[in-house]
């Protein structure tokens, strides 16, 4: 493989990382937005349960069971977490680092900027 057939074909690997790339982006986007809900519903429901005087005088399940929204948002962040949103999230770091890692072997690299383009 002659030095123009290599500078093309690593310019269509650039290409092609860098869609993939892009194309994650949206569903990131939507998962890391429903990840911040999820947080401040769960955020929020735990200040209400503390402050109320009812849950010192209860039992720890009447206390969830009087704080339903709590309970509920609760289930959802941890129901999220075992689906994998962690992931979902960082997906596209994931895919960056791991390409720089196999990159790495051979004595190349790749950075952020490369893959923020459009």
């Amino acid at each position: 493989m002659n030095s123009l057939e290599q500078a093309e074909d690593l310019k269509a690997f650039e290409r092609r990382l860098t869609e993939y790339i892009h194309c994650l982006q949206p569903a990131t986007g939507r998962w890391r937005m429903l990840l911040i809900v999820v947080s401040v519903c769960t955020a929020t429901g735990a200040w209400n349960w503390l402050i109320d005087p009812e849950t010192q005088k209860v039992s720890f399940f009447t206390s969830l069971w009087n704080h339903p929204f709590f309970t509920i948002s609760c289930i959802t962040l941890i129901g999220l977490f075992f689906a994998g949103i962690h992931k979902r999230v960082v997906a596209p770091s994931i895919i960056a680092a791991r390409c720089r890692t196999v990159l790495a072997e051979y004595n190349m690299s790749c950075d952020d900027v490369l893959l923020q383009r459009s």
